[in-house]
């Protein structure tokens, strides 16, 4: 059974807490000083911890500060009495510590919404289960040579479905490592590895490669869907890639409006005047660009209108709270408007209800990826999908991901 971690110096409400967490089928950990809860050490570093900010021995901040000290990389579900802007603070200072926020929830906890998370969060950490016990694997660089070498790297597609008709319109490219000793192993365990060891142009290759044959077995059955794979920061330095990527579309005889080039807002940060000249080239060879984790970086909008995007992705952290939280709302429907004033197609990721679904739709927002409508699937079981799915499936004209149902 797997553990949450309750840190609240408030005993009645730890002990609350500890009741919700074990009806939802988890194993509670209770502490009401969160100094005892580092000395005993009995958390793993991808631990879920249930966290008051406000205590008197060491606060919520003190604790997120520590976890980021021991390079956790633990999952955190922050709690407060403050306002949300407190909470919002606390979350951007935890992301920035490499530590994931499942959510934020305001005192005092309505325990129907904690049932809720924790049920949410239950069947994803279920579908990222590692194939293999070992979960200590620390990967380097000789392993992931090796890995690129052997063909052990696979994709998985999240398919993306149009709000307002229910279509399918694309599917976003997820690379994951199959580790034959070790079971799978997610990217933010071997990324990072790939750009600092210079493998992240090898990486990048293999799985623009992967994708553009599964656009071309897709085409082979009658499907036009356009893939969309995410490139690094080291990926859009490099003037090379423009005519890497023509090269691969040519060789494959596809359209390149298939294949959407997504970048993170805050790869842009870098060498914006390189990464201006080859967006801009990869655009003019007929690809799609896609902005990725919209509002977490720091890109003014005079950034964001010289660069040739066509798509913006909301990021899924704002997506997530938006039912629950009039800022993330806000800030959703900025995006959105924004977007559609720069000529751009929305993407909201991270949908996992209906709740949140019907919201985007009133809100005209344009595409939906999200474990509501599907979790990542292997490529067999994404044909499986297609197969149950025919009938939702577009053809897609050029670069407008709209059209006529198949």
């Amino acid at each position: 059974m797997t553990e949450i971690f309750i840190i609240d110096d408030e005993e009645q409400i730890a002990e609350m807490l500890g009741e919700v967490v074990s009806l939802s089928g988890f194993n509670a950990n209770i502490y009401t000083d969160a100094t005892v809860f580092f000395e005993e050490g009995k958390f793993n570093d991808n631990a879920t911890i249930i966290l008051d900010l406000n205590m008197p021995n060491m606060d919520g901040v003190e604790v997120i500060r520590e976890l980021s000290s021991k390079s956790s990389k633990a999952s955190l579900i922050l709690m407060s009495g403050y306002d949300m802007s407190v909470l919002r603070s606390a979350e951007k200072l935890a992301q920035a510590h490499g530590l994931e926020i499942v959510t934020s929830l305001m005192k005092p906890i309505q325990l129907d919404s904690l049932m809720e998370v924790l049920d949410t969060h239950r069947k994803s950490l279920n579908d990222y289960q590692p194939l293999s016990t070992n979960s200590h694997f620390v990967p380097n660089t000789t392993d992931l040579a090796q890995a690129l070498n052997q063909d052990e790297l696979i994709i998985f597609l999240q398919p993306q479905i149009d709000i307002q008709t229910g279509a399918l319109v694309g599917s976003e490219v997820l690379v994951r490592w199959e580790h034959p000793q070790h079971g799978m192993i997610f990217p933010d365990n071997f990324i990072g590895l790939a750009e600092q060891s210079g493998l992240i142009g090898q990486l990048t290759s293999k799985v623009l490669d992967m994708a553009i044959e599964q656009i071309a077995a897709h085409q082979a059955r009658g499907y036009k869907i356009p893939l969309s794979v995410n490139v690094s920061a080291n990926n859009i330095s490099s003037l090379e890639l423009p005519e890497e990527l023509a090269d691969k579309i040519t060789h494959s005889h596809l359209d390149p409006s298939l294949l959407t080039i997504e970048v993170t807002e805050s790869a842009l940060m870098g060498k914006l005047v390189t990464s201006l000249d080859i967006l801009t080239r990869i655009r003019m060879k007929g690809f799609a660009l896609s902005i990725d984790d919209f509002g977490t970086g720091f890109s003014s909008l005079s950034q964001l209108h010289r660069v040739p995007f066509n798509e913006l992705k909301v990021d899924k952290s704002f997506i997530m709270e938006m039912d629950t939280d009039s800022e993330a709302k806000a800030i959703v429907k900025t995006c959105i408007v924004l977007g559609h004033e720069l000529n751009m197609t929305v993407v909201a990721e991270g949908v996992e209800t209906e709740a949140t679904l019907t919201m985007l739709k009133e809100l005209g927002c344009d595409i939906a990826q999200g474990y509501f409508l599907s979790r990542p699937l292997s490529e067999n079981d994404y044909q499986d999908w297609l197969d149950l799915n025919s009938h939702r499936i577009c053809m897609i004209n050029n670069s407008d991901k709209s059209s006529e149902t198949v």
